[in-house]
């Protein structure tokens, strides 16, 4: 049986950077380095504009995506860091080696893992989908190939994340953010090629970023699962179910304290689901910490019961990784960690999803912002798309004139042009798209 090897795995090698070593003047590992080069980007910050499930904060506070990226890396640093304490104790020869810091990658790769995601969540890439499958950008099949189509059909915030790291824009470095070949392999989550997205239309990355994927897992030894001639297929880096794991605890436990605080879920409704993680035994135990610790407010009780499930499922799936840790490193593990908890804490987070879908994801708030943003989204891609395809109209001079000049909207080829409008509206904020979209439609004026 073919296994990845975890000294391989594990590499600070840079993209861009692969034949240098630059002075250092501080003690920081290079995986600190790729943690606070995120930090301090401007796509980071952009995420505190960007709808993670629930409209952005009026009066009361929600989770936005750069609070949820913030939370999903805590949780990953634990994750990655329970981990590695562990199999140091079964692989004795990981001390003191690169291993040791996959706590710090995870969260890393935690906080790059949604900033490929377009304005207005999965609404906008729904309408950046459906306006090539639908609207009239149908019309371009015929002008661009089939592996580019296929990209633009099933858009992907996470490949569009891999592009966002890696990709080198106009005035940026070469190896776009020069990340470490492990940061940029565990965000990854669907380590394939479009046109092996299948019927859920998952993929890692695009046609314009596939030899750099390429190139990153056969340095660290990532098992290729295509066969000659087929779509290129990957298994996933380890580190992966753990970004993922992170991701998945934090967006349906917040999601349910949130509703909780918008009142969408009553405190009755909302502390049956998050004890239901429990035996009766511990949920008396934690019952009585409350009344022991003085807590009284309704919200600040959620607070605490949701600090206690997360607890419970960063375990959980520590456990899961060390008990699989040979699947995982074959490529053969099925699922994700969450799918392998105990059955109790599974019966528990089935329960919040199928609740979530029904009250919280159909709730009349967040489907208001899904059905604007994705008016907003589709005219922002029928009018800057249609400048990309028509450069040389007057009205497309004028709205070309608006992107930034890190993207190369004037290249030549179609392609190109097309992948730049895409880099600009996904690039967007919640408030920057609809303040584009009302002033090229006109709804509002510049007062001078």
């Amino acid at each position: 049986m073919i296994m990845m090897n975890w000294q391989q795995l594990i590499s600070n090698k840079r993209l861009g950077q692969e034949h240098r070593h630059p002075e250092r003047h501080d003690d920081r590992t290079e995986f600190k380095r790729d943690y606070d080069r995120l930090i301090f980007s401007a796509p980071f910050r952009r995420l505190q504009n960007k709808t993670q499930v629930f409209p952005l904060p009026g009066s009361i506070f929600v989770h936005n995506r750069l609070t949820h990226s913030l939370e999903v890396a805590s949780v990953g640093m634990s994750l990655g860091n329970d981990v590695a304490q562990q199999l140091i104790k079964r692989h004795p020869e990981l001390k003191d080696t690169m291993f040791q810091e996959i706590g710090q990658i995870v969260a890393t790769a935690c906080l790059a893992h949604d900033m490929g995601n377009p304005p207005f969540g999965h609404s906008g890439e729904k309408a950046i989908q459906a306006f090539f499958t639908e609207g009239a950008g149908s019309e371009l099949q015929r002008e661009i190939s089939p592996m580019v189509w296929n990209d633009l059909i099933h858009f992907e915030g996470n490949a569009n994340a891999f592009r966002l790291l890696t990709h080198q824009y106009k005035g940026r470095r070469q190896g776009g953010f020069v990340m470490t070949y492990s940061t940029l392999a565990s965000i990854v989550k669907y380590p394939f090629s479009s046109s092996a997205a299948g019927k859920k239309g998952k993929f890692g990355f695009f046609d314009s970023e596939k030899a750099i994927y390429r190139k990153i897992a056969n340095e660290l030894g990532i098992i290729c699962k295509s066969e000659v001639g087929e779509p290129l297929k990957y298994a996933r880096h380890p580190l992966v179910y753990l970004v993922e794991a992170a991701d998945d605890i934090c967006y349906e436990v917040m999601d349910i304290e949130d509703a909780h605080k918008l009142k969408i879920l009553s405190y009755e409704d909302t502390t049956k689901l998050l004890l239901g993680f429990f035996d009766e035994d511990t949920q008396e135990k934690i019952q009585q910490r409350i009344i022991e610790e003085g807590v009284t407010d309704d919200n600040e009780k959620v607070v605490y019961l949701r600090a206690c499930v997360i607890g419970k499922l960063e375990n959980e799936c520590v456990q899961v990784f060390v008990d699989h840790e040979e699947e995982i490193l074959s490529g053969t593990f099925e699922g994700s960690l969450i799918d392998h908890i105990s059955p109790i804490q599974q019966a528990a987070y089935e329960c919040c999803t199928k609740l979530s879908l029904r009250r919280i994801y159909k709730s009349k708030p967040v489907l208001d912002v899904e059905l604007s943003g994705y008016q907003i989204m589709q005219t922002l891609m029928e009018q800057f798309i249609g400048a990309a395809v028509y450069p040389d109209r007057f009205y497309s001079k004028h709205l070309i004139s608006r992107v930034s000049s890190q993207y190369d909207i004037d290249a030549p080829d179609l392609e190109t042009r097309l992948m730049a409008i895409i880099d600009y509206i996904s690039g967007m904020t919640d408030v920057y798209a609809l303040d584009v979209y009302q002033k090229i439609n006109g709804i509002s004026l510049p007062i001078v």
